[in-house]
């Protein structure tokens, strides 16, 4: 069995195609429900990403983040830099929990029905969001109009590459979708540490920096000993697959200077 690094979850097909008409007008589908976010823990709202903050760029000031669920990490960010928040958020109950955290919250779809200020924001962030989109380029180059002057995008990626999801898939032949993670029911698209440079560049950003996050330090049981073999097997490969050792990929990129607003790299 082989899948793109950016296909479509066909979990959800079904209902992407009898919504088309909605999804592609917008980046994050309406529909939330019954993509099945209402069935979602209340933990999977609530991540604060502490691993994340690193990567706000000094003089930051005002933020929007992107998918913003119960609003934890901005306020995290307000809490320790002291920085402006805004989010939008497309499921209701938790952009309501968001909204005496951060200083300004829209409930709805990321995209430019979304009144949000142009030219406004010193970083825009998408923790784990893009992931969740039909059209993760189309929002990223919305983004674009939304920063200020030198401002940058951050995103975190899950990467389809990842040992443990290889492992289930080459070995035992699985790929099973389960309520959160890589293979979370409600990702539509997935990728690997080149498709989302090659994503960033396509639509416009120049990457300053891409880093592997949440490493893989190898299971407890008998699989030990594989997680061994592929050590020394990236070793002799000249770590060929250092990728797979992550589970996430921070990426914070800047707009290419000179693209026509609206446009995307590959249309110069």
């Amino acid at each position: 069995m082989v899948w793109e690094s950016s296909g479509v979850n066909p979990n959800v097909s079904d209902t992407l195609h009898s919504s088309i008409g909605t999804i592609d007008c917008q980046f994050m589908t309406q529909q939330t429900d019954r993509l099945g976010y209402d069935t979602k823990s209340t933990e999977y709202f609530q991540v604060a990403r502490a691993e994340m903050l690193r990567f706000v760029p000094a003089n930051c000031r005002r933020v929007l983040d992107v998918g913003c669920a119960e609003g934890a990490f901005g306020e995290s960010l307000k809490k320790t830099l002291g920085i402006e928040v805004w989010g939008v958020e497309p499921t209701k109950s938790a952009a309501a929990k968001a909204m005496p955290k951060l200083d300004r919250v829209i409930e709805g779809d990321f995209g430019p029905e979304v009144d949000l200020p142009v030219g406004t924001f010193d970083c825009i962030f998408f923790n784990d969001v893009l992931e969740h989109m039909l059209a993760p380029e189309k929002a990223l180059r919305h983004a674009r109009s939304l920063l200020a002057p030198g401002g940058v995008v951050v995103a975190s990626i899950p990467n389809i590459r990842y040992f443990p999801v290889v492992y289930q898939l080459m070995i035992h032949a699985r790929w099973e979708y389960v309520d959160s993670g890589i293979l979370d029911r409600t990702h539509l698209r997935f990728f690997t540490r080149s498709s989302i440079v090659n994503m960033f560049e396509r639509e416009g950003f120049v990457i300053d920096t891409i880093a592997g996050i949440n490493v893989y330090s190898g299971p407890s049981n008998a699989r030990r000993l594989l997680w061994w073999a592929f050590r020394l097997a990236n070793i002799l490969a000249l770590r060929r697959f250092d990728d797979m050792r992550f589970l996430r990929f921070a990426v914070v990129a800047k707009p290419m200077i000179g693209l026509v607003e609206g446009d995307s790299a590959t249309n110069r």
